[in-house]
Parts: structure tokens; C-alpha cells; sequence
């Protein structure tokens, strides 16, 4: 793989020579299309996926409604976080909406780093919970408005009944 895709993304900046050869390997580049599935809510928590190019909207179904679209996730984000933490299952579904080139790695690499290498495993967590913690924030504002929207419709919808039936004036 093109030592270029690792120069140009800012996750890597900044590694010493040595932290680059234990992280590099990790990673393989993945290329794909409008419309393809990363990984499936429950689905087994395989890889992480940082965004090279493109964009993929991350997925959640609750049990109690419909599938909502609660973040698209752009250059130098992270997707499929749940399988760097060690967890069972992705907790939502990950879908390219563009075609994207992406640095692929196996939760298990990255927390075999961080077990045999604790001070580049550290660094290259804290990168992680720092591009985790940035979609967070985004995604508290997606829901929150999704939510908003939602309430304002169902009133509307309400008021409209309530209307029709002489309710309100």
C-alpha cells in the first residue's frame, strides 16, 4: 500500500518512525461503492474503519421505530469503533453513500498493539477517542434535531386533527 495515504491523513502525523512500523501493518486499504455495507447493526464487531475519501452514513434501528440516519461520517473519520473497544456486536450499520477509499484494521490488531506496545497502543487510542468523541458531539445535534422534527410533526399532525374536529381555533 502507498506509504501516501498514511502521509496525507492526520491521524498518523506526528509517529515516530518506530510507532509507524508497529501501526502500519495493521491497516489495509479498502475501496468501495455507492451502496456498500460496511458492517450491520448486531453484526460481529470485526474492523475500524478510518475514511480516506468519501462518505457513509452511520445507521441505527431502534427496536421501537424506524431506521434513522444519525451521522455521515467524512475524510479522516472513524466508522466501526465498537470493534477497537472489544465489543460482541456493532450497536448501529455503517452504508457508503459515495464511493470511498477507506484504512481498514481488525479490533483484535489494535488491541494486540495496545497490549504488547502500551505507549504507541496509549497514542493511538487516544486518537481514536478524540475523532470518537468529535462525532459524538455532531451526532448529540443530528438526534437532537431528528427528535425536534419529529415532535414538531406529530403536533402539527395533532393540531390538525384537533382542528378538523373543533378542538382549537
Amino acid at each position: 500500500m502507498s506509504l501516501d495515504v498514511f502521509n496525507e491523513f492526520q491521524f498518523f502525523n506526528d509517529l515516530t518512525p518506530e510507532q509507524f512500523a508497529l501501526v502500519q501493518p495493521l491497516f489495509s486499504l479498502l475501496e468501495c461503492e455507492v451502496g456498500d455495507v460496511l458492517f450491520e447493526q448486531g453484526g460481529q464487531a470485526e474492523f475500524l474503519y478510518l475514511l480516506v475519501e468519501g462518505e457513509v452514513d452511520i445507521l441505527y434501528k431502534p427496536e421501537d421505530g424506524p431506521e434513522l440516519t444519525i451521522a455521515r461520517v467524512r475524510r479522516e473519520g472513524v466508522v466501526g469503533w465498537s470493534a477497537a473497544l472489544g465489543s460482541p456486536a456493532y450497536t448501529s450499520s455503517a452504508v457508503c453513500v459515495s464511493e470511498c477509499q477507506m484504512l481498514r484494521a481488525r479490533g483484535e490488531g489494535l488491541r494486540s498493539l495496545y497490549e504488547h506496545n502500551p505507549e504507541t497502543g496509549k497514542l493511538i487510542i487516544e486518537r481514536l477517542a478524540a475523532l470518537i468523541a468529535e462525532r459524538l458531539r455532531n451526532t448529540h445535534e443530528q438526534v437532537l434535531a431528528l427528535l425536534e422534527q419529529s415532535i414538531r410533526i406529530g403536533t402539527n399532525g395533532k393540531n390538525e386533527g384537533l382542528r378538523a374536529q373543533g378542538g382549537l381555533t
